[in-house]
């Protein structure tokens, strides 16, 4: 057994283990803000889609919903490894480096607002048609319909399909480490799976699932706080 914990995997997961705890902050960190991020433009966006249809409560030229859905198209179709490399340029642009957690957060963004965008639309087309009509009717304007009638009547599914999109910004933050991404990414590509060191690749790996795991539970329990027909 003491030949075991002495071999040369072992002395390298006890050199590595004291950066454990800042890489998992780096991957909390970089998947909260990236996810806030996210929201913040998927979220108009996905409003957009919705309410810009023909027939909804702020109709939109046809080719601007076109443009739109084209736009938003475009970019979940692009394979987020290969967007991490095309935005190398962008990232050193906007934060000074291509290399590390703030790096890793420009294409996190890009990758996931349209896939925000697609879920917050799902999520408005599940209110009842009835409700909106009833708003239309004592007079309500297109901005209040959409905050007083729309996300408050979709809130559930909006806080359960925001928590599917930061457990997948997680994921896709993991990946990051492949082009020098920090976090448990890095920690499971560059010390496990490049030196073939499967105790810490096994290790980052529980790591994060551990914190998908808690993610979706805190997100469970605030979409079940939220729903009114629980109450």
């Amino acid at each position: 057994m003491s030949e075991f914990f002495a071999g040369k995997y072992w002395q390298t997961f006890l050199e590595v283990l004291p950066t454990i705890p800042m890489e998992t902050w780096d991957t909390i960190y970089s998947t909260v803000l990236s996810t806030a991020l996210a929201l913040v433009i998927g979220l108009p966006l996905g409003v957009l889609l919705v309410a810009g249809e023909k027939g909804g409560v702020l109709p939109l030229p046809k080719w601007v919903m076109t443009l739109l859905n084209g736009f938003i198209n475009l970019l979940r179709s692009i394979p987020f490894l290969i967007l991490m490399i095309m935005v190398i340029p962008l990232s050193r642009l906007i934060v000074g480096t291509s290399i590390g957690t703030k790096a890793a957060i420009v294409p996190l963004v890009i990758a996931s607002f349209p896939f925000v965008a697609r879920l917050i639309e799902t999520s408005l087309r599940e209110v009842d048609g009835g409700v909106i009509e009833a708003a239309q009717s004592m007079g309500a304007t297109p901005f209040q319909i959409i905050t007083k009638v729309m996300i408050p009547e979709s809130l559930p599914s909006l806080v359960s399909n925001i928590t599917i999109a930061a457990t997948t910004i997680l994921g896709y933050g993991a990946m990051a480490g492949i082009i020098g991404g920090g976090g448990l990414g890095k920690v499971a590509i560059n010390y496990g799976y490049y030196r073939f060191n499967w105790i810490l690749e096994y290790f980052a790996t529980a790591l994060l699932v551990v914190l998908v795991q808690v993610m979706q539970s805190v997100g469970t329990r605030l979409a079940v706080r939220c729903d009114k027909r629980l109450r």
